[in-house]
């Protein structure tokens, strides 16, 4: 089936004038974030400068970056790689090569990983041929580190991430801005709401859209502020039939749910994600073990306090630490000897924290029979109903 790369091939040669802006285009936009542009595109400049003015900043062309980073890595390289980010290399190179998307500008480039701050945060924006301006948060890259900032989310009111995202969109959004998404994958989209809400008011104001590609939810606190419901009639949630990443914590938007070539996870990786013509392609519902997933998860984090939450995933990524596991990479290159490593390191944990981790796990087991037998209990209802609706008409 068709993907973002056939779309490009299909409408690449139309400028944002002959057709506009649409979700396909705001995917494609959202990752760009992922290719490493170090070196290549221009970060922030100081507060009052370029940014925000009539003239825009400088940066470079999608097709100037494109040619500078395939200049440096080659196609093999790429490939090797674990993580189903990758692939954002090829969408940018094909990207570059249209009408659509060539002249495009990209500034404000930022790529900072703190083990400090437990943090991975990467962002760009974006200049279209019309003026408008597309901001890309990315989502979680090849680290550990940004894998940890994902689970920190599930006891943390606001991640060093999420914080990143508000200081951003205040620095490089000014007054001379007319048109302005915000958008991104996964963890990004969360940041490009979490930022879209908390970002000033004269910010917030010039925000037209927000878009969460497969990005988690947030917290019922977060969710009720004044700011989220101002904000709540422009954020755009997508996510993939059989989600998993973007039906973590809660949503209070409605969701638009599209077709994938992929299966199970597989389905996170966005250059599965379905396209017909100008849009993508809809399912009717997101899959049920989906919701199976998403109720046995939220049902068990309710039974385990925020301090406990921090407490296993504490002791979990220092398992991966101490094991040497900085990148996906690391962990799929030897998992067997991970798995040693990682079972040798556990007998180093506090004895109260191991306790945890069992009964952590047995809470998980049980929330997930309990989801499944809930299902079954509900399909046999139906069932029943069915077969006694076909035996009246039969008769």
């Amino acid at each position: 089936m068709a993907n973002m790369m056939d779309y490009l091939d299909w409408r690449g040669d139309l400028s944002f004038a002959a057709s506009g802006f649409n979700e396909v285009d705001n995917l494609i936009l959202a990752q760009l974030v992922y290719v490493e542009f170090d070196g290549i595109v221009p970060g922030p400049e100081p507060a009052g400068s370029a940014a925000g003015q009539d003239e825009g900043p400088a940066g470079i062309t999608l097709r100037e970056a494109s040619e500078r980073f395939w200049s440096r890595h080659t196609e093999e390289e790429i490939l090797a790689r674990v993580s189903m980010t990758k692939s954002a290399a090829f969408v940018m190179r094909k990207a570059a090569e249209t009408e659509r998307f060539g002249q495009a500008r990209l500034f404000g480039y930022v790529n900072d990983i703190s083990d400090e701050e437990q943090s991975q945060f990467s962002v760009v924006c974006v200049r279209l041929s019309d003026g408008s301006l597309y901001v890309a948060f990315s989502g979680t890259d090849n680290t550990i580190v940004g894998w940890r900032e994902n689970f920190n989310m599930g006891y943390l009111s606001e991640t060093p991430g999420q914080l990143k995202a508000v200081d951003y969109l205040n620095r490089m959004i000014g007054p001379a801005e007319r048109t302005v998404r915000v958008g991104g994958h996964s963890k990004g989209g969360n940041l490009s709401v979490y930022a879209s809400v908390k970002c000033e008011r004269s910010v917030r104001e010039r925000i037209a859209a927000v878009y969460s590609n497969d990005g988690p939810g947030f917290s019922q606190e977060m969710l009720k502020s004044a700011e989220h419901q101002e904000m709540l009639p422009r954020i755009h949630t997508i996510l993939p039939e059989s989600s998993i990443v973007g039906m973590i914590m809660e949503h209070e938007e409605e969701y638009e749910v599209v077709r994938s070539a992929n299966s199970g996870i597989g389905q996170h990786d966005a250059m599965s994600w379905e396209v017909l013509g100008c849009g993508f392609l809809r399912a009717p519902s997101v899959a049920q073990q989906s919701i199976l997933l998403d109720e046995a998860f939220k049902s068990w984090l309710s039974q385990l306090d925020k301090a406990q939450r921090e407490q296993i995933v504490d002791a979990a990524f220092t398992l991966l630490d101490e094991a040497g596991i900085r990148t996906v990479d690391d962990f799929y290159r030897s998992r067997w000897k991970t798995v040693q490593e990682l079972l040798r390191a556990r007998e180093s944990l506090p004895e109260e924290t191991k306790e945890l981790f069992s009964r952590a796990l047995k809470l998980l087991w049980k929330a997930g029979n309990d989801a499944l037998r809930k299902n079954v209990k509900v399909n046999s209802k139906k069932n029943i109903k069915s077969q006694k609706i076909k035996e009246h008409m039969n008769k």
